[in-house]
């Protein structure tokens, strides 16, 4: 008995570092996710803005990365312990994780905007104009909302 105690007793600190390392895993991969899609997004408001050559190939390029990171399940990025206070480096508000299933919507309007990028990028500098605009509102109804200033 007395073995089982003291197991007990010394696996606790490994099993709270271990629920810390998920926490900051899943910070890094929320925090990974926006950077592609910020990066993915560069290029696309560069030429919507005219500071970069309208380049249908290269829109296209940025608009499928878009939609193929518009497809990523919204939970994954928001483990419960990740908001900002409760893990170094997290910019999240706690209002997220009481309003999840508004969370998820917003994500849906970003996944639609995404999965019509592609198509929308096509045929000059105003399309991909259009495709920036509705993909940005998308990421700034989250980000007023629910991502600290």
């Amino acid at each position: 008995m007395r073995l089982i105690l003291a197991a007990a007793i010394l696996l606790t600190p490994v099993a709270a570092l271990a629920q810390d390392d998920a926490q900051r895993d899943a910070l890094k991969a929320r925090q990974g996710y926006m950077t592609a899609v910020a990066t993915n997004m560069g290029p696309l408001a560069a030429m919507a803005k005219g500071d970069l050559d309208y380049d249908e190939a290269l829109a296209t390029f940025h608009a499928r990365n878009l939609a193929a990171l518009g497809n990523y399940e919204v939970e994954m990025h928001f483990l419960p312990g990740t908001a900002q206070g409760e893990v170094e480096g997290s910019h999240a508000l706690p209002a997220a994780w009481q309003n999840l299933d508004d969370v998820r919507a917003k994500h849906n309007d970003f996944t639609a905007a995404a999965a019509a990028a592609p198509e929308g990028v096509k045929g000059g500098r105003e399309q991909v104009a259009a495709v920036v605009q509705s993909l940005g509102g998308t990421c700034k109804a989250c980000h007023d909302q629910y991502r600290a200033k």
